[in-house]
């Protein structure tokens, strides 16, 4: 089947033959509405400061969005929590004579980067003060796999201070694991084979990081629970009980520095003992070597601790004849700096779309269900703003939310879905009718196209584009895993040049010289998750296909059968290289080696109630093709159990943020981690649990 053929004029889902033709003239006036031009003066007005959490300009622009909405026609207002924040004081590292620069300097052609001192430096929000001294180890990614490469070679991070890449795994694990293994620092550099000059020309000549680009970013331990560290699953206002900030388990336990490959190349070159193996080797033009360093560093930090004011602007259009049924769209305003691309890119297509529905209502449209705008603050030290929101308004929220929308940053290229299951046709229908600028086909066809490109040839022909499951890393993540709210993640990227991702240089003129031009792909942002929104709000019945939730979990349930025995059988290999003795003769004899421990034997594990579960929702799904709205929005709280062991925040039983992943997502995650952290007992524990989930959702369907 030809992926460019123009999609069939076929009713919409969740619509009638005659209502989809009227939603369909809805959707031509809100495409001609789509003003790029509009998003682009936004983004210079909203980039225009530093505008992280708490900051002057964050409150300025909270105020211009809430006029924007309001002059839209939504009842807007700014909905305020008191949450942790901590600003550097103090930075300080050095090794021998040398001391990093730990700045970025403003360069040529980006207007902003000269506003140094209205910016925040580079550094980690919520790492710990600390003083310490060590000779520094490089830790590769500094994941678990590459703290056993260290231990077989003999080197000990105890005591020392870990130098790792940015890149592999979400940066929070980073200090989190070498903590664990007993070191007394982190710093966490960007190498330039990763996302500097070994990728293209550096900024502002192309759109790749310089020597002196550094990552900002939280390191928080979400995975245990985003929001305010001090107020876990309850909101941060005026009242709520606050935890003593050396009892938040959240913070990092060593201090953690962000810096440039400027800065960390003197601490590299210095590094002694074994070289790297080969996928440890960045771009930098030296051997790459594990430690320990000749000589000792030395990080100060010291950072001021306050509560500051985290500033949501929630804007509301009353629905018709459902008002008691949200559909919520949103996107974070804040950023580390500028935020050209994250978040700005994506907040001003959601104004686009909020503008666009705004004068459909002015014709006299009005949507069926009640659409809620939020552009959320403190997303960036960890989903603060929509995580408190969530929190305060969780009651609520359980009864009325349908559907959460989200978006981030945004640039040219191809469509990304992340989302639940069910909204599998759902989200291929509107892809199906968006058009790609570049191409002339649909944003769908050009997905599908890149997915068989890639080897996906099961992409060409299934009727449904498949969605990832959603982990972490942005604001649908409370929505989904704590409230039960049936969520997607989108945006379009892959053909941008280059990232400046957290640094100063994420500005109006690189977003607009390299990521985005014109942004074109913005308005192509605002006519998808627009459609997502008026065909979500206008619906005869809620879009929702529980059918590709039952195929989707049937898949998940495979792959951990599959787990299991491929567990088996590599724990059987590895005990019996070895027993035999083959382990020890491959290796080289000039290097250091620690032979590991013999590995536990794989027991039987029960699934079998998880599987049993599975058949029986898919016959509740066969038996109630076509479900009410209040059995649909049940079917997803059903899903939630009493938590992740370790995390109970995290409730949803069928996608989380992985305990040693960060943003990326753990399919069943109560099962599978317990069968990768070989807690086998456990994993027995966490299939019933999430039977027992599974068998709620059937209910759901049953109950009239």
């Amino acid at each position: 089947m030809p992926l460019f053929l123009p999609p069939l004029q076929t009713p919409l889902l969740g619509f009638s033959t005659e209502t989809s033709a009227a939603q369909r003239a809805v959707e031509a006036r809100f495409d001609a509405a789509i003003d790029a031009k509009d998003q682009m003066a936004w983004l210079k007005r909203l980039s225009g400061g530093a505008h992280h959490v708490g900051s002057a300009y964050g409150l300025k622009n909270a105020e211009f969005m809430r006029d924007l909405y309001a002059s839209f026609g939504f009842e807007a207002r700014i909905e305020t929590f008191d949450v942790l924040f901590a600003e550097p004081k103090e930075r300080r590292l050095e090794i021998g004579s040398f001391r990093a620069r730990l700045g970025e300097p403003p360069v040529k052609g980006d207007a902003t980067s000269g506003k140094n001192r209205e910016a925040l430096p580079t550094y980690n929000c919520y790492s710990c003060d600390g003083d310490v001294r060590g000779r520094v180890v490089y830790a590769n990614y500094g994941l678990p796999a590459d703290y056993e490469a260290l231990a077989e070679r003999g080197i000990d991070v105890r005591g020392r201070i870990v130098i790792v890449r940015y890149g592999g795994g979400w940066r929070g694990l980073k200090p989190k694991l070498a903590g664990e293994h007993g070191a007394v620092g982190c710093l966490i550099y960007s190498d330039p084979r990763d996302d500097g000059y070994a990728q293209g020309s550096e900024y502002p000549g192309g759109g790749w990081r310089d020597r002196n680009s550094a990552q900002r970013g939280s390191v928080a331990d979400m995975p245990i629970f985003p929001g305010d560290p001090l107020t876990p699953e309850q909101g941060s206002v005026p009242g709520t009980p606050r935890l003593k900030r050396e009892a938040a388990p959240t913070l990092t336990k060593i201090p953690v520095l962000p810096i440039s490959w400027g800065d960390a190349e003197p601490f590299l070159r210095d590094l002694t003992g074994p070289v790297a193996p080969a996928a440890w080797r960045g771009g930098l033009p030296f051997a790459y070597r594990m430690g320990p360093s000749r000589q000792e560093a030395h990080l100060r930090l010291s950072f001021d601790w306050k509560t500051v004011a985290c500033r949501d602007v929630i804007a509301v259009m009353r629905g018709s004849s459902l008002p008691d049924e949200w559909i919520l769209r949103g996107n974070h305003h804040d950023a580390w700096v500028y935020g050209g691309n994250d978040p700005l890119s994506g907040q001003v297509a959601m104004l686009d779309e909020a503008k666009a529905i705004g004068a459909l209502a002015r014709s006299g449209w009005r949507p069926k269900r009640t659409i809620v705008y939020c552009s959320w603050d403190g997303e960036e030290p960890g989903l603060l703003g929509s995580t408190e929101f969530v929190e305060t308004h969780l009651e609520e929220l359980s009864k009325k939310a349908a559907l959460y929308v989200n978006s981030d940053g945004n640039s040219r290229g191809y469509l990304n879905l992340e989302g639940s299951p069910a909204l599998e046709p759902f989200l291929t229908g509107v892809a199906n009718d968006v058009s790609d600028p570049e191409k002339g086909v649909s944003v769908g066809a050009r997905l599908r196209a890149r997915r068989v490109a890639g080897g996906d040839a099961a992409a060409r022909t299934r009727p449904d584009l498949r969605i990832s499951p959603l982990g972490s890393g942005s604001d649908y993540s409370p929505f989904i895993q704590h409230a039960g709210v049936s969520s997607v993640d989108l945006d379009f990227g892959g053909e941008g040049e280059g990232t400046q991702y957290h640094s100063i240089y994420d500005s109006y003129d690189w977003q607009t010289r390299f990521a985005d031009p014109g942004l074109v792909y913005g308005a192509v942002l605002a006519k998808t998750a627009g459609r997502i929104v008026l065909r979500a709000a206008g619906a005869d019945v809620l879009p929702f296909a529980h059918a590709s939730l039952a195929d989707t979990l049937d898949e998940y349930v495979k792959e951990l059968g599959r787990l299991v025995e491929t567990t088996r059988t590599e724990t059987e290999e590895f005990n019996r290289r070895l027993t035999d003795g083959s382990l020890a003769l491959s290796l080289d004899t000039k290097e250091t080696h620690v032979l590991p421990m013999p590995k536990d034997a794989v027991p039987p594990i029960d699934l079998s109630p998880l599987v049993e579960a599975a058949a029986r929702l898919r016959a509740a799904v066969a038996a109630n093709p076509h479900p009410t709205d209040a059995q649909t929005m049940a079917v997803e709280r059903a899903l939630l159990g009493p938590g992740l062991p370790g995390r109970p925040w995290y409730r949803h039983v069928l996608s989380a943020p992985g305990l040693l992943t960060g943003y990326g997502a753990k399919t069943l995650p109560g099962v599978r981690e317990a069968i990768e952290g070989r807690r086998w007992k456990e994993a027995e524990i966490q299939a019933r649990i999430v039977a027992e989930a599974l068998d709620r959702a059937s209910a759901a369907l049953r109950n009239s």
